[in-house]
């Protein structure tokens, strides 16, 4: 499965981009706000990657971080959200305010996005509550945005790092890491972190 792609932008579609990598050219699916947030053509430009294969299709969706990505896996496992609701619901909210409109139960704001109507919103702020521990906690909140725009400091986002790859979700793990860093101080090592980020998991 393809998990990043980094090459030069090509062309751009409606809701898609080409990217060349190596001489060829991959159609990658993306949200509004991905597409708005890509380089011109020509530019080098790099995507985190959700690889969806079917019997009669592989189709690539491209986000501009591993949260966001995380975020489109998360919002499908919600029945009636399929990929073209989930894209829309991320090129209308950033992953730091969809973690707040579900931790508040905001169906108004699931619903600004396209083709999301109150029935769907409701289920999503429903069936995520619980998977998105924290998300109402301001420093959670802040700790996402700073992600999703690379600028977190390194033992932090490395400290989530480990918690998604022992299974969590980005949403669990950088609210499970925002307590930690209340509790350790920003200046604390990636391994007190990832430890008392693991103690509030198990909570």
């Amino acid at each position: 499965m393809i998990g990043k792609l980094k090459g030069v932008i090509d062309s751009f579609g409606e809701d898609v981009v080409i990217l060349d990598v190596g001489g060829v050219g991959y159609m990658v699916y993306c949200s509004a706000r991905t597409l708005k947030g890509l380089p011109a053509r020509g530019e080098p430009a790099t995507l985190s990657i959700e690889t969806h294969v079917r019997e009669d299709q592989i189709r690539l969706f491209g986000f501009a971080s591993d949260l966001e990505r995380e975020w489109f896996r998360l919002l499908q496992t919600v029945q009636g959200v399929g990929t073209k609701v989930a894209l829309s619901l991320l090129g209308t909210l950033k992953p730091a305010e969809l973690a707040t409109a579900i931790a508040m139960r905001d169906k108004a704001m699931i619903a600004r996005a396209p083709g999301i109507g109150l029935k769907v919103a409701e289920r999503i702020v429903t069936e995520l509550k619980d998977k998105t521990l924290g998300a109402l906690d301001p420093a959670a909140v802040r700790l996402a945005d700073a992600l999703d725009a690379e600028q977190a400091p390194r033992p932090i986002a490395d400290a989530i790092s480990a918690l998604v790859n022992l299974g969590y979700g980005a949403p669990q793990a950088t609210a499970a890491i925002a307590v930690a860093v209340k509790s350790a101080g920003e200046s604390a090592d990636a391994a007190s972190l990832i430890r008392l980020g693991l103690k509030e998991l198990a909570r």
